[in-house]
């Protein structure tokens, strides 16, 4: 996976310009486009999307800053129809316009050229079971809500508290597979997984492919295949998004699976009663790498 993720790197610098077809290159190297997509975004920080976004910038700002050629003519070279859609791509990354740059030097922010590299780390082993499941549904109450990485999600805690006491009991009590329990799933999430994208928060519990669905409740329906499960354990949610960050910096460059399209679920096991704490399944759908 490293040495994957700096041929794709070495890729964006050859097709800034021109765009990048990343799915080729994820069969050249015997993986997915979704897979070498999430875990870009997941080990870099930041989504492919805008890693080019900002390397075309950064290059282009040379360009603007030496004088020799119009806007226009710097806007196309670097795939832009025209100079204002250059130009507000330019001020989304550098913060001024191209003009304002020509003139006084700058302020420019320039985005170094990535490079991934095998690091000792592992040493606390990851508490991990991998799972064969039959297809099954996912049943509750989903609401759209954008992606944010870090800290807790205020719109998705706005839709569980709007959520009757009694309703929590309801779905509680038709959870009849796994993974058990209430369920926190996050589904149709973008492939570069980018703050503020939107994705489907699904608040429910798993039931059999054929179980008949209550009224009034949303359905995901989830293909069988391989899960892996992490169990995190600690300060909530922080701890589970460690242990979400954990699995595409350790887990999947040292073992032979993949990420597969389908949601992510949160089974929770354990809590405390005022939610500062708890014990966390997270299930995430894999196949052979």
């Amino acid at each position: 996976m490293i040495s994957a993720l700096n041929e794709l790197v070495d890729l964006v610098e050859e097709h800034l310009a021109d765009g990048l077809d990343v799915d080729a290159l994820a069969r050249e190297l015997g993986t997915t486009g979704y897979h070498l997509r999430r875990m870009f975004s997941s080990l870099a920080g930041m989504p492919l999307s805008e890693y080019v976004r900002r390397r075309r910038m950064t290059v282009a700002a040379a360009d603007v800053v030496r004088g020799e050629d119009d806007l226009l003519g710097i806007a196309v070279r670097h795939g832009y129809g025209s100079a204002e859609a250059f130009g507000r791509a330019f001020r989304a990354v550098h913060g001024a316009a191209p003009g304002e740059v020509r003139r006084h030097g700058g302020p420019l922010r320039t985005q170094p050229q990535l490079r991934f590299r095998l690091t000792v780390e592992g040493s606390t082993p990851m508490d991990t079971r991998l799972t064969d499941r039959p297809a099954f549904r996912l049943i509750g109450h989903a609401a759209r809500v954008p992606l944010i990485h870090q800290g807790v999600n205020p719109h998705i805690q706005r839709h569980i508290t709007s959520l009757p006491v009694e309703e929590h009991d309801r779905l509680k009590a038709l959870s009849a597979t796994e993974p058990r329990g209430l369920l926190q799933v996050t589904h149709d999430v973008a492939p570069d997984a980018e703050e503020g994208s939107e994705l489907t928060y699904l608040h429910g519990v798993a039931v059999p492919r054929g179980a008949a669905v209550p009224d009034g409740l949303d359905v995901i329906d989830v293909a069988a295949g391989m899960w892996a499960a992490f169990r995190s354990s600690g300060p909530y949610p922080q701890a589970l998004q460690t242990t979400w960050a954990a699995t595409a910096a350790e887990w999947f460059p040292s073992n032979p699976w993949r990420l597969r399209p389908g949601p992510s679920i949160v089974a929770v096991l354990e809590m405390a009663d005022d939610f500062s704490t708890a014990a966390c399944e997270l299930w995430m759908p894999v196949e052979p790498a």
